[in-house]
């Protein structure tokens, strides 16, 4: 069985022209700096097609990097044992990405809870609940700033699919997003 949450169409996929990277996890630990890294290696990937303007330039690295980013930290921090794989693709000026890797069973529940709550009503709204909420708490909690702050103030779009528990209490998540990009001719 799977469970969605965010927008249906956006899980059928990346589109036909996909770059993919696997973040293996091994002895270099796989962690933050793989992250960074990755998310800036697509960023400039995307981004060169408008280097004949600095500032689009600028601007596509800069959202590309940062929705990138945000996906493959949070497949990081949140994930079982084992790999993570990134998808990238643009087509259309949108760009595209899916991030998979696989999570246990209780942080699954956590994240479905948090999704629940960010993807009904307006993100923004929902944003400066969650920044007021995350002000007076002591506690972390999960908030979904990222993906708020994203949603809202990028126009970004969201998919997640938790496929059927593996052996092991091992659950396939995969997290699609777009986020459109200018016409590379402007």
């Amino acid at each position: 069985m799977t469970t969605l949450y965010g927008l249906e169409d956006l899980a059928i996929g990346t589109g036909e022209k996909v770059t993919r990277l696997c973040l293996f996890e091994g002895p270099l630990e796989l962690g933050w700096k793989h992250c960074a890294i990755t998310s800036d290696f697509v960023a400039e990937f995307v981004a060169l097609r408008y280097r004949t303007s600095r500032n689009l330039y600028k601007e596509v690295r800069h959202n590309v990097g940062y929705l990138t980013n945000e996906l493959i930290e949070n497949a990081v921090k949140f994930r079982a044992a084992g790999e993570v794989v990134v998808e990238a693709s643009v087509d259309d000026n949108v760009f595209r990405a899916k991030v998979s890797n696989l999570i246990d069973e209780e942080p699954a529940l956590q994240f479905q809870h948090l999704l629940s709550e960010i993807t009904t009503g307006d993100p923004g709204d929902l944003l400066i609940k969650r920044i007021e909420a995350n002000a007076t708490s002591t506690t972390e909690n999960g908030s979904g700033l990222g993906l708020l702050t994203l949603m809202s103030d990028y126009g970004a779009h969201f998919a997640w699919v938790f496929g059927a528990e593996e052996p092991g209490g091992k659950i396939p998540l995969e997290t699609y997003a777009s986020i459109a990009v200018p016409d590379v001719s402007n």
